[in-house]
């Protein structure tokens, strides 16, 4: 492998593993939604018995 193909596959593992790690943080510390009274409406379930 020459070294233009290392550099490249290196530049794109690192960013993968960048964006993976950025986000999987970003998804653990962001705070709830706050709830503010909205409620989830119920599901209509048709029982064909």
């Amino acid at each position: 492998m020459n070294a233009a193909a290392l550099l490249m596959m290196v530049t794109a593992q690192v960013l993968v593993t960048g964006f993976t790690a950025y986000f999987f943080y970003k998804v653990l510390t962001t705070p709830p939604k706050a709830d503010d009274g909205e409620m989830i409406p119920p599901v209509k379930s048709y029982d064909a018995t």
